[in-house]
């Protein structure tokens, strides 16, 4: 079983305490943590991003010229996306980024990160155990 410290308030170690194998003692899936922190950094976007199509932009309401006769390509309006000030076409439009994993997933991605991150403690604990750096070329 691995073995963490507890410290009180004051940063003094108090006691330890055995932590549950079934818990902390799983490998961490990457793939997991991966997917996890991908769901968290979605769901932060605001995807505000927006334009306005032909029906969103202002005026256009009357035809620039007649069908037939001017020798002109055809146009029943100015704000057409081939004209200066029309619409954007495919342009971005407000949207939800976020997604969710299920609990379960998270909560194991949580655990495993826990256990990684008490894993890693304790081989910095044992790397500058002497003042100076076990192993330097890591």
């Amino acid at each position: 079983m691995a073995v963490a410290d507890v410290y009180n308030i004051k940063k003094k170690k108090v006691a330890k305490v055995e932590l549950n194998d079934a818990v902390f003692g799983a490998e961490v899936n990457e793939a997991i943590v991966y997917d996890v922190v991908k769901m968290q950094l979605a769901s932060r976007r605001s995807g505000t991003a927006s334009t306005k199509t032909r029906h969103d932009v202002s005026g256009g309401g009357k035809k620039p010229w007649r069908q037939k006769g001017t020798g002109r390509a055809r146009a029943g309006t100015t704000r057409s996306p081939i004209w200066r000030g029309g619409g954007i076409v495919f342009g971005p439009h407000p949207r939800d980024f976020s997604y969710s994993i299920p609990k379960k997933v998270r909560k194991s991605c949580d655990q495993r990160a826990e256990h990684e991150a008490q894993t890693r403690e304790n081989a910095d604990s044992q790397r500058f155990s002497n003042g100076k750096d076990q192993y330097p070329h890591i």
